[in-house]
């Protein structure tokens, strides 16, 4: 599958889910793209004190704060960042899936989710540098792409490798 093939799928995947489809896949994907590991090169000095307090707090309540709060930690964080247009590619990430979550919670729009399906897969090819004629190649990407098809078509977490 090419990667413009891949997108056309998982908006496809996105527009056919359900509500409840939706909610799960959101919260999910959230929390993957908002874990520890993608900070771990991030230099202190990218952001002020305040807005590393505000992403953490916004990282450890992502699945049950709401919209408001979130875009409160949101405004520290855009407030404090110190970087020129080069943040660190990991707090990019975190910071890019807590606005996609945010807006889709404050505007209930689908493209919100598309958008947080495509920076997860990208997340996932930074990682392993897939092939874009063949994204699905690796076992990496193919596994990404079973996740957000299974999430968004019924709804239910999967389990973890260690629950199998």
């Amino acid at each position: 599958m090419r990667y413009d093939e891949l997108e056309a799928a998982i908006l496809g995947l996105v527009v056919a889910a359900g509500a409840d489809e939706l909610r799960v896949f959101g919260i999910e994907t959230v929390t993957r793209l908002v874990r520890s590991e993608l900070l771990d090169s991030a230099a202190d000095d990218e952001l002020t004190e305040d807005a590393w307090a505000a992403l953490t707090s916004a990282r450890e309540n992502v699945r049950t704060a709401g919209a408001a709060e979130l875009r409160a930690q949101l405004t520290r964080i855009d407030a404090g960042i110190l970087a020129d247009d080069d943040l660190n590619q990991g707090l990019l990430i975190v910071i890019t899936a807590l606005e996609h979550w945010t807006t889709y919670l404050e505007e209930d729009r689908r493209g919100e989710l598309y958008e947080l399906a495509i920076r997860s897969v990208e997340e996932v090819d930074f990682q392993v540098s897939a092939d874009l004629d063949d994204v699905l190649a690796s076992p990496e990407m193919a596994a990404e792409y079973a996740r957000i098809r299974h999430l968004l078509t019924t709804g239910l977490r999967s389990p973890s490798p260690a629950a199998t």
